[in-house]
């Protein structure tokens, strides 16, 4: 048998550097300057430029590896970022600079290339985080909408066809891990060793690295439509509209009826065209969280229980399945989310088409002001979804009346609710 020893083929397993190595340049979360911030690196090309734990895209590393290893890719490819600025400048708003506000993105993400060209010029391979473009998209539903009269065709914002004109953002996840302790009231410690554990540890960084303190984890991201002028979003004098949207794949892509998810995007998207075209704008957040963060696997094998339990698919049982399988009943933890509201400089949101409690709580605890809920109308609703809403009404994951909180009085309207 050959000996492992004389491999030609050394393996690095980690980035640690030397005790008399150069230090990679530090992050000051929190800085006012994207300068004084220091820029996110966490390419493969020089291991001693690493200021962070994890890689880019990391939901596709293993993906990147097979291109590696298959020859399609050469490792030490930079990417040319000619004319890959954003479309629109968004920010920078007082937000960016409050490290109680952001910690699980990078606002600097989308000009990484204007901020930092000097590093660019001393070798430094720094990647955006946040992509900005235009584009339009089209949905039966809403040509349904302007059919029925609901939405209007202004030339500008819904086109002839029903187009819609929209500005839409991707982003990756960027963890400032003191801070994702913090929101979460937990140690730093702890979560460190939580997500080296359920990792496999993947990332020994995470126990070993203590000073570089942030993390970009392996998992979805973020896509945000923008409807009508980027501008409103910050104008205290004209409406903003907001829907937050958790992925739901079977729904929302091939339309199936076991849940509201796809009719819920769409009401959202209906309310947030309407807003625009009254002087506002509407936003469209689009998490990569399938199956409550569960996983499509877990919801599947969720949908057999439910279906073949004794009396069938029932509202007082719909979370007991859940939570048989997976062991909780929602893995979604809110709180990271309103991040993408202040990195768009949101501080007040007129018409939040939603119920969940989760979300708002999430967000006005963060100190965004909700005015009205708006839910879906009841004809939307698939007649297989009933127990869905019956059981979430159940355990309170919707509000059923009026909200006294921080904020003030928040207004609900609609006719049913639903999340």
């Amino acid at each position: 048998m050959p000996n492992p020893n004389n491999s030609s083929r050394h393996i690095v397993l980690t980035s640690h550097p030397s005790n008399f190595g150069p230090k990679p340049i530090p992050i000051q979360w929190g800085a006012e300057s994207p300068v004084e911030r220091g820029p996110i690196i966490a390419t493969l090309t020089k291991q001693a430029h690493r200021n962070v734990i994890g890689t880019h895209s990391g939901g596709y590393a293993i993906y990147r590896a097979l291109a590696v290893a298959s020859g399609a890719l050469q490792t030490d490819h930079r990417a040319d970022l000619t004319n890959t600025s954003p479309v629109e400048h968004i920010g920078p708003h007082p937000s960016w600079s409050d490290p109680e506000k952001i910690v699980s993105i990078d606002p600097f993400g989308a000009i990484v290339g204007e901020v930092f060209t000097s590093y660019y010029e001393q070798g430094y391979d720094i990647r955006p985080t946040i992509a900005v473009t235009k584009a339009h998209i089209n949905m039966p539903e809403l040509q349904e909408a302007v059919i029925n009269g609901r939405l209007q065709i202004d030339g500008k914002i819904m086109k002839t066809g029903g187009d819609l004109v929209v500005t839409k953002a991707a982003i990756e996840p960027v963890w400032y891990l003191p801070g994702v302790a913090k929101r979460f009231n937990i140690s730093e410690g702890d979560l460190r060793r939580a997500l080296f554990e359920q990792t496999g540890g993947m990332f020994p960084e995470l126990v070993t690295r203590p000073d570089l303190e942030v993390f970009l984890p392996p998992i979805g991201g973020v896509t945000v439509y923008i409807v009508g002028d980027i501008g409103a979003i910050t104008d205290p004098n004209k409406p903003v509209a907001v829907r937050v949207h958790d992925e739901c794949n079977g729904s929302d892509v091939f339309g199936s009826d076991i849940c509201t998810c796809r009719p819920y995007l769409v009401h959202g998207i209906e309310v947030c065209v309407q807003t625009a075209q009254e002087g506002g704008a509407g936003i469209i957040i689009y998490c990569r969280k399938e199956g409550r963060a569960l996983g499509e696997v877990t919801k599947f094998l969720v949908y057999n229980a439910r279906k073949r339990q004794e009396g069938g698919d029932r509202a007082d049982a719909y979370f007991a399945r859940t939570e048989c399988v997976a062991g909780v009943q929602d893995m979604r933890f809110q709180e990271l989310m309103p991040d993408i509201l202040h990195w768009l400089g949101v501080t007040r949101i007129d018409r939040m088409v939603s119920m969940s409690n989760m979300k708002f709580n999430a967000i006005t605890q963060s100190g965004i002001e909700i005015v009205e809920r708006v839910a879906i109308p009841e004809d939307l609703i698939p007649n297989d979804a009933r127990v869905e809403i019956e059981a979430k009404k159940a355990a309170g994951y919707f509000t059923t009346g009026e909200v006294l909180d921080d904020t003030g009085l928040s207004e609900i309207k609609g006719r049913s609710l639903v999340e």
